[in-house]
């Protein structure tokens, strides 16, 4: 699992990039995947939802605008990040590190993570800080890589490992800050893996959904 002050510095570095970045790297994709995440919570009309590892807010901000009648946090524990959300307009954000998150218990009716498991330095503990803000009955959202299946596995691979870190740093000036993404992608436990690890942390009626030829999933887990 990743180191987190390697990961809080590197986010620092490239924080005034960073969107733009997501955009070209994703070549766009990353606004249609908040978008699926922020139309399944709309239907579910919650009033108050946590954004976890929130960085420049992307997510946040998506369901803030979807979902007015949502009270919307959003924590991070690299306050660069956060600065560049309050600069885009989301209107509560708190630093604050995933695995000791200072909020009561039961304070959330949804608790979302957008490609930021993957980047904490213990997965179980994470997810089981999460429940522990949950109402019971409320859904923890995540959104992260995973790898296709089948023939684009092998291309897939090569631009995740070959080709993403020099495009990045050629947009960020910071090479180093990406060269961890395939390494911390292969790791990552995906579809079953993650559903096994979400009802081990106290999640029920798990779900993992694949999108973009299985690029990124969307997993769901209800607290019991």
């Amino acid at each position: 699992m990743p180191d987190a002050t390697y990961v809080r510095d590197a986010f620092a570095r490239i924080a005034d990039r960073y969107v733009l970045t997501n955009h070209v790297l994703s070549m766009g994709m990353d606004i249609w995947w908040r978008k699926v995440v922020t139309s399944r919570i709309r239907k579910w009309k919650p009033q108050s939802l946590l954004d976890v590892a929130s960085g420049t807010g992307d997510l946040a901000l998506e369901i803030q605008e979807a979902c007015p009648d949502c009270d919307v946090t959003a924590s991070d524990f690299c306050a660069e990040m956060l600065a560049h959300a309050e600069s885009r307009g989301l209107v509560k954000t708190v630093v604050a590190d995933a695995l000791n998150l200072p909020f009561p218990d039961r304070a959330f009716d949804v608790v979302t993570v957008a490609f930021g498991l993957r980047n904490m330095a213990d997965y179980p503990a994470a997810l089981r800080e999460m429940n522990r803000v949950l109402k019971p009955g409320g859904r923890l959202v995540i959104l992260d890589f995973s790898l296709p299946e089948g023939i684009l596995r092998a291309p897939y691979r090569f631009y995740l490992h070959k080709i993403l870190p020099k495009l990045a740093g050629a947009l960020t000036g910071e090479k180093d800050a990406y060269e961890y993404l395939g390494g911390s992608i292969e790791q990552f436990p995906a579809g079953k893996a993650m559903t096994d690890l979400l009802e081990t942390c106290g999640y029920t009626a798990t779900d993992a959904t694949p999108l973009t030829f299985g690029v990124v999933s969307v997993y769901e887990g209800t607290k019991a």
